[in-house]
């Protein structure tokens, strides 16, 4: 394998690879111009959100998308056909804003993987509810969540969200943990303000058998108050985790994998960093992502999108909507650039975009 450009490995000979005169490239999967492949398929089906955390939400919330503008779960469902049938995906996440707050998720879930075949079915959310419905959701196909959880003191958490609900949090973990739904993976993103929780955070993560997932924070939040100088870093995160455990013997259980995972005191238990900043992983980047109304994204950085939506509604058929998605993997950039003094950040913040 060689390297071209920002470090992007280059898989085989690039001319194998050059697109049409209608801009599709010659293969059959998701592979970019430098030769990474999507196989990984994040779903934004809502921009709603039941908190409202500094690094992503706006006090007010995201502008409301019109209902007829969403996709439906029909929709979804086909796109998760296409998606693993003809692009070779093998993950699907549903995401937000908060996807519980979509009342037709089990349907979602349900038509999605009807047709994901041996794709996994996974979700990322705040758990807010998740007690109540996560029955359903491992009925309709549900196999995996990541839940969001930043501290596990009140105040702190309180803060962040601007919501107290750190107990119904904490609800869902116990109710996704009783239908069986483990390992339970928890993302906690770096913040300035609860990084002393940090150690805490930490240890209640081993106690209730979950495994942790540090992130660094990103130029993502929606009042633009990133900036880089006050993140908190993987670097400073292991030296404060490092007061209280012994974190030996880094690795990625995937090359493709975001977090890096240490040992905590020799194991089994490790705690995950993801960090997207400072030591990016965009050379081995594997995601394509679809937002709540319809368009593809490669990058969670890259401004540019490509609409399926009005294919789908205008009657295309599967082959003309693959090619399409193919087309806008093919120009997916070479990294975020976030060190660079050109870097411009994305128009949408992650709670449109979806994590």
């Amino acid at each position: 394998m060689t390297t071209v450009g920002l470090g992007i490995p280059r898989i085989g000979s690039p001319l194998r690879h050059i697109p049409d005169a209608a801009g599709r490239p010659d293969v059959d999967g998701l592979i970019d111009r430098f030769g990474r492949v999507a196989r990984d398929l994040r779903v934004s089906i809502t921009e709603k959100c039941s908190l409202r955390c500094t690094y992503c939400m706006p006090e007010q919330g995201l502008p409301a998308i019109a209902r007829d503008d969403l996709l439906t779960p029909t929709e979804i469902g086909r796109l998760v056909e296409i998606a693993v049938r003809d692009l070779g995906v093998h993950d699907i996440r549903f995401t937000g804003g908060e996807p519980l707050m979509r009342p037709d998720l089990a349907e979602i879930i349900a038509r999605s993987s009807a047709v994901a075949g041996d794709a996994s079915i996974s979700m990322t959310t705040n758990g807010i509810g998740l007690d109540k419905r996560v029955d359903e959701l491992v009925a309709a196909g549900l196999t995996r969540v990541n839940i969001s959880l930043d501290t596990v003191d009140r105040d702190h958490f309180a803060r962040l969200t601007r919501r107290d609900r750190l107990p119904a949090v904490l609800a869902g973990i116990e109710a996704a943990k009783r239908a069986g739904l483990t390992p339970l993976k928890i993302n906690a993103v770096l913040m300035r303000d609860t990084l002393d929780g940090a150690v805490a955070l930490l240890s209640w993560a081993i106690e209730n058998g979950c495994r942790l997932r540090f992130i660094e924070q990103m130029p993502l939040d929606a009042d633009e108050a990133w900036v880089r100088e006050n993140m908190v870093d993987a670097a400073e995160l292991l030296d404060v985790l490092g007061s209280r455990f012994t974190l030996t013997a880094p690795h990625r259980e995937d090359p493709s994998a975001p977090a890096e995972e240490w040992l905590v005191d020799g194991g089994p238990a490790t705690v995950g960093i993801i960090a997207s900043v400072t030591r990016s992983f965009c050379d081995d980047c594997d995601r394509t992502r679809l937002t709540a109304e319809g368009t593809i994204r490669s990058c969670l950085f890259g401004d540019d999108e490509t609409d399926l939506r009005g294919m789908l509604r205008s009657g295309a058929d599967d082959v003309e909507i693959a090619d399409r998605w193919r087309a806008a993997m093919w120009h997916k950039q070479a990294g975020h650039r976030i060190a660079s003094p050109d870097f411009v950040r994305p128009e949408r913040s992650m709670g449109a975009i979806g994590g």
